[in-house]
């Protein structure tokens, strides 16, 4: 496969988006686009009621009836033509072609109105394209290098095979998963365990498609297709977590058919059953049945639940939790578990610097100064969170000392040199040296290390003259927001792939109920899997592109809003501010909109209910059927707004 079928692949997602919509009719602008300029030409309309000839009045709400209901209808005959069922879409069709053949043309179109509007803002925060597969893509590298016949060569990663040999240099991104033949290096493996510091890796590690080689050159031999790698399975993940449809999402569906065919067959059934056992006039089984099409329409049905649910979301964003839509917003408060990864969600995804001890025969301040220049001249994280630490404690932005010489050490550490003398930064033994002398720190090293933190030794002139211990913090809401979650009755359970060590020491601090260590991208998928089997509505809260499979399969996805675009893209809901405390205000936003989501239905049901009764009796005529059924609907909408202030 060369050049075409890298484009062939990257087209394949876009034709899948365009694919769907096609089936919509219009694009998820153009259908809202619509549904405006149908409302704007309904007003327009009624305004001058009075003004315009009555065939142009009927003209407009022809067009209005078209620009509104054109996404709407296509759908509803093709939807019907495919799965062989009527649906909502086409109910609402007939309805309001119903109430212009009876001559009410302005509460047909807005029945159109209100429904095209309601399909217009689902398809806009639904129907997302594949953008978090796209942002995965850029992260695999599309070729890789290797060697032949003596002469360097770059292949597509698509030509690979288990057993070659590829050669990756510093700074560049791992293309497929293999194993360390020869060469040093940290790797960068926040891609696939979401961990912030990157990891030493040696000879027979292995080493994954998507992470970074940080440091070192290194040899390595393929040991998975590149179609089974970890990060490609990341994205048929994704894929196929997005598929899953929830139990409400396949009741609803079936509901919707039921509620069409009933509502259909009795219309039939009214237009001629009163004429022939009851003895009305056909005129009047035909008007009858005709205001049963529209009091029997779900407007109210459909405005019981949208203005509700666009309140929440509309609310939760002005306090920093962004819902994608009203499916999520309802689904977040009947969570019975929640899962937190680690790393950039429990805590702040950057270490540093919780611990120092330096030898007292040294000055604590020249010490400083010298390892933070040591470190100036890396790029590597701990360094980094080194060098802040240093600057910070001196009180300065720069370094005053100079060194003579700077030497990297892959996977041990580095070496400067300051006035003929060596000063080392990195792992015990590179540090020591191998030094059988007993350290002034005694075993405060091992007790660091039994905390979940990062310890780097110093050394000068073969001798350890300082440690210093990192540490990713947790956040400083984590352990509230923890608590407040678990005061609710919802278990908590984190999901790294961070070890034992660093993993029960951020469960302890924080409140956690449980903990799994160590978990890959499909092991967290299988771990959420399995929460769902035994506990119902599980939750996941993750930053990384590790976390999007999880993200993409618990019932609700929960992104920090600094994650990553995968993460952001996969997610459901996004805090962000990334306030972990945001997540109980957005269960109170969502058991409160559910209360009023069922007062609605309630109310819109029974109204629904009185209206067709009432008109079976032949109580009530049809400009009553029509102030009955919009004044339920303007109602419903109104309470659903409480949720506003």
């Amino acid at each position: 496969m060369s050049t075409e079928s890298k484009v062939a692949n990257k087209l394949q997602i876009k034709k899948e988006s365009d694919s769907s919509k096609i089936k919509e009719g219009l694009d998820k602008h153009g259908e809202l686009i619509a549904a405006i300029s149908s409302g704007a030409i309904i007003l327009t309309t009624w305004f001058l009621t009075n003004v315009l000839p009555h065939s142009v009045w009927v003209t407009l709400h022809i067009v209005a009836f078209f620009i509104g209901g054109y996404a709407q209808a296509k759908e509803g005959i093709i939807d019907t033509i495919e799965e062989k069922e009527l649906n909502v879409e086409l109910l609402m069709i007939i309805a309001a072609i119903g109430s212009a053949i009876i001559g009410y043309w302005t509460e047909g179109a807005i029945l159109i109105f209100i429904f095209a509007l309601a399909g217009a803002l689902e398809t806009y925060t639904l129907n997302k394209s594949n953008k978090e597969i796209h942002s995965l893509m850029a992260l695999q590298p599309e070729e890789a290098r290797i060697i032949e016949n003596g002469i360097e060569k770059m292949i597509p990663v698509s030509q690979l095979k288990v057993g070659e040999v590829i050669y990756v240099r510093a700074s560049e991104r791992i293309p497929a998963d293999g194993k360390i033949i020869n060469g040093f290096t940290s790797v960068d493996e926040s891609p696939i365990t979401g961990e912030s510091i990157p990891v030493t890796k040696e000879a027979e590690s292995e080493v994954f498609a998507g992470t970074v080689a940080l440091n070192g050159s290194i040899t390595v031999e393929i040991t998975k297709h590149a179609n089974e790698t970890i990060f490609q399975k990341i994205i048929e993940m994704i894929q196929s977590a997005k598929d899953e449809k929830s139990p409400m999402q396949l009741f609803i569906e079936r509901f919707e058919s039921t509620y069409v065919n009933t509502v259909l067959i009795v219309v039939v059934i009214m237009m001629f059953v009163p004429y022939l056992l009851f003895g009305w006039t056909l005129t009047e089984s035909i008007y009858r049945a005709m205001v049963l099409l529209v009091v029997a329409s779900p407007c109210a049905l459909v405005a019981s639940i949208m203005p509700a649910t666009l309140s929440a979301i509309s609310k939760s964003a002005k306090n920093g939790v962004l819902f994608k839509g009203g499916v999520h917003a309802e689904n977040v408060s009947q969570m019975n578990v929640i899962a937190f990864d680690k790393t950039g969600t429990l805590t702040n995804g950057k270490p540093e610097v919780t611990d120092v001890y330096v030898h007292p025969d040294y000055n604590e301040a020249t010490v400083h100064e010298i390892v933070g220049a040591i470190e100036t001249e890396s790029t590597h994280p701990l360094a980094l969170a080194i060098r802040s630490f240093t600057l910070n404690f001196l009180n300065k932005k720069s370094f005053d000392v100079e060194l003579d010489h700077m030497e990297t050490v892959s996977g041990k550490g580095v070496i400067g040199r300051l006035a003929n003398e060596k000063w080392f930064v990195g792992r015990n033994q590179f540090v020591s040296n191998g030094g059988a002398e007993k350290p002034f720190y005694e075993d405060k090293d091992k007790k660091l290390a039994r905390e979940g933190k990062t310890v780097v030794f110093v050394g000068h002139q073969d001798k350890i003259i300082a440690i210093y211990a990192l540490k990713d913090t947790v956040r400083k809401d984590a352990k509230e927001a923890i608590a407040a979650i678990k005061k609710r009755g919802i278990k908590t359970i984190m999901l790294t792939g961070d070890n034992e060590l660093t993993a029960k020491a951020v469960a302890e601090e924080t409140g956690i109920d449980d903990y799994v260590a160590g978990c890959l991208p499909n092991e967290k998928v299988d771990h959420i899997r399995e929460l769902i089997k035994q506990h119902g509505k599980v939750a996941m809260v993750g930053d990384g592109i590790n976390d999007a499979p999880a993200l993409a399969l618990a019932d609700v996805g929960i992104a920090m809003g600094e994650g990553t675009d995968v993460a952001l893209e996969t997610a459901d809901v996004i805090l962000m501010k990334n306030h972990l405390s945001r997540i109980t205000d957005s269960i109170e936003t969502s058991s409160k909109m559910n209360r009023i989501v069922k007062q609605n239905v309630f109310f819109s049901l029974t109204v629904i209910a009185v209206l067709i009764i009432s008109n079976f009796l032949q109580a009530i005529d049809l400009p009553l059927g029509v102030i009955g059924h919009e004044g339920s609907t303007i109602l419903v909408i109104l309470n659903g707004l409480r949720l506003l202030r």
